[in-house]
């Protein structure tokens, strides 16, 4: 098992400077690729509080159940049994078609929903569906970070369900039209300088958690997603983060990325802090899924984090069909669709 940091404030001081240590595990833990700083990074209270209350609660982003992605073959499968449907589109696309059984739920009332309206826990899994499966994902990571341990998103969103969705979803949003642009050289992880102040004024983790949630669900998600258009526009405007394998990320990547691990990043302070919250943080994947869990945690804590919609399948899709078999991509294609029935 990975060993992790677990943060404890010294004195509050005027600085607001904190020293790093650990509870029952290694605490020289220094990741070979993050640099040395001058001084200490400056972790504020609120955020240590925050960070030590989800790490003993689950630690569900280091956990084996992160991202929490259902196939559409499953969910169709298990339809009539007790889980429950939950689609976050809009009421008039919901009207159009959707799953059956499927209950239509905006973003913003969710957690009020899942508090009273539902007893989460009556159902064996709570699915969330959305267009494409990116607003579903970031949404999934929130909620499962609030404690709701059955909640998964549906891949790839009603585009997974149906072909028809598919049409006017992923198969508009596929595109190489980038990929002369790419850069193969190594970028390197800054040196930390500390991560967003928190500023509740609350006492807990759990009081400073649940505020956040709030004011995450009252945003919103339409600065959750960023397109490829927006991010190639103007690189150097945005600190891009990629969280592919290495081999991949070698064979090109949007210019200036820094490859992070996903299994040594959310979470770990000394990583996060390494991140720069003065800058809008673009993250991308193979597909935008599991950027769009990671977007969750990092707005959770503060960063104007983005998911790249459709991950390297909206700025190298011929690239990754190209090298499919050697460095198993996964482009999205029809044949990632089924063709379940929706009603009306």
């Amino acid at each position: 098992m990975r060993h992790k940091l677990t943060l404890y404030a010294l004195l509050l001081s005027l600085l607001a400077a904190f020293t790093l240590s650990c509870k029952g595990k290694r605490s020289d833990r220094k990741p070979e690729t993050v640099k040395e700083a001058a001084s200490a990074p400056v972790i504020g209270q609120e955020t240590i509080l925050l960070l030590k209350d989800l790490e003993e609660n689950g630690d569900y982003v280091n956990s084996q159940y992160f991202p929490s992605l259902i196939k559409a073959s499953v969910v169709n499968e298990e339809l009539g049994g007790k889980n429950l449907v939950l689609d976050l589109r809009s009421p008039e696309l919901f009207s159009r078609g959707h799953i059956k059984g499927a209950v239509n739920k905006q973003f913003s009332g969710l957690p009020e929903y899942f508090q009273s309206g539902i007893k989460p826990f009556e159902f064996d899994k709570i699915i969330l569906v959305c267009e494409d499966g990116q607003v579903s994902s970031y949404t999934t990571a929130l909620l499962r970070m609030m404690g709701y341990g059955n909640v998964f998103a549906m891949r790839w969103g009603m585009g997974g369900w149906n072909k028809a969705y598919a049409e006017e979803t992923w198969m508009k949003g596929l595109s190489g039209k980038y990929e002369d642009r790419l850069e193969v050289v190594t970028n390197e992880i800054p040196v930390a300088q500390g991560m967003p102040e928190i500023s509740t004024g609350l006492a807990t983790g759990k009081e400073i958690g649940d505020e956040r949630f709030r004011n995450l669900f009252g945003e919103g998600t339409a600065s959750v997603l960023i397109s490829a258009d927006d991010v190639f526009s103007d690189p150097a405007k945005y600190f891009v983060i990629n969280l592919e394998r290495k081999d991949k990320y070698d064979a090109g990547h949007i210019p200036g990325a820094v490859r992070y691990k996903p299994e040594e990043t959310l979470g770990f302070a000394d990583v996060m802090a390494t991140i720069p919250y003065d800058k809008t943080v673009v993250i991308y994947c193979g597909t935008g899924h599991n950027s769009a869990f990671a977007t969750a945690f990092l707005r959770l804590f503060g960063y104007d984090a983005r998911t790249l919609k459709y991950g390297n399948n909206c700025f190298m899709y011929d690239k990754m069909v190209k090298e499919k078999s050697t460095l198993s991509w996964l482009p999205f294609t029809l044949e990632e669709s089924n063709d379940f029935p929706v009603v009306k």
